[in-house]
């Protein structure tokens, strides 16, 4: 991102911002212009980099603060620091007596002054007696697009970064929306020999058009035949891990959930959660003659009415 470039203008946000309002534009412009969505599309690989630098300076809510202060630019970098001196009129103090003045004419700072220890790297007595800038380098935010089912067991995926290289990621086993997961040293270079900063990679799991999460457990709607649920049987229901076999009780209703222990989601001890099946009672699509003469024969259909206390 160009010095110039404003991080709020890059994010189409408003200097007042919530950091929620932030992430969500982020978000949004990371799903519409990342590399993998716009393969070759060199112009959207461009605004995804100054949209990626955007982020990591207005999504960390210290540099944002730093930024809004004018410590740092739009970059991330320190602005130059000025030199203020204190201005005597004549007839004032003498110079030497200036308050922050020592004996060598330089102002008096301590050599344990933790922030200047931690941030200028002294050289040796035989040494120039210069003083290097040593920073540690800046994180690097990414949006990761991840699977339902590698969310709920695990997997490695591969993320592209803007330079066109790649970074295999591990996804936990029962990673959760939204969650962030933190590369160590894969972010920017240190400056002066600084530590490198790290890969924030924020997790936006996709939906799955059987399974539903929650918390720990998964839940599902299975289908199942009007036969299947007056007479019972068995049949396969699909989990994370595979399809297994269930049995389903006589006179069973469309609403009737069932429980099939330890093929929910992923846990960290190694335990999972337990899946949730909601039965669901439906008819052939094509009508069927032999179905609606029996029931229009079936006696018993006709003397129980099933919304008996569904009044309001």
């Amino acid at each position: 991102m160009s010095v110039s470039a404003d991080p709020y203008t890059v994010l189409g946000v408003k200097r007042e911002a919530t950091q929620d309002e932030i992430r969500k534009a982020y978000r949004a412009l990371a799903k519409k212009l990342h590399p993998d969505l716009n393969p070759g599309n060199k112009e959207a690989e461009e605004r995804f980099k100054q949209v990626s630098a955007a982020y990591d300076l207005l999504g960390d809510a210290e540099k944002r603060a730093r930024f809004d202060r004018g410590e740092i630019d739009a970059s991330g970098a320190e602005t130059p620091r000025q030199n203020y001196y204190r201005d005597f009129a004549e007839g004032g103090p003498r110079a030497g007596a200036q308050r922050y003045e020592s004996s060598a004419g330089f102002a008096d700072f301590a050599e344990s002054d933790d922030i200047f220890a931690e941030l200028f790297g002294r050289q040796g007595a035989g040494g120039a007696g210069g003083a290097q800038l040593r920073m540690r380098g800046a994180d690097l935010p990414f949006h990761l697009h991840v699977d339902f089912l590698d969310a709920v067991n695990g997997a490695t995926r591969r993320l592209s970064l803007p330079d066109g290289s790649t970074l295999d990621v591990a996804i936990p086993p029962g990673i959760r929306d939204g969650q962030m997961l933190r590369l160590k040293g894969k972010g920017r270079p240190g400056i002066g020999g600084g530590p490198p900063g790290d890969a924030l990679i924020e997790v936006e799991i996709m939906p799955h058009p059987v399974f539903r999460r929650e918390g720990d457990d998964i839940r599902l709607e299975l289908p199942i035949s009007l036969s299947e649920a007056v007479l019972g049987g068995r049949v396969d229901v699909p989990t994370p891990t595979g399809p297994v076999t269930m049995t389903i009780p006589k006179g069973s209703n469309s609403g009737t959930i069932l429980r099939i222990r330890g093929k929910g989601v992923s846990r960290r001890d190694g335990t999972r959660g337990d899946e949730y099946v909601t039965l669901t009672i439906t008819l052939p699509k094509d009508p069927d003659p032999d179905l609606e003469n029996f029931v229009a024969g079936w006696a018993g259909g006709k003397r129980y009415n099933p919304r008996e206390g569904a009044k309001g």
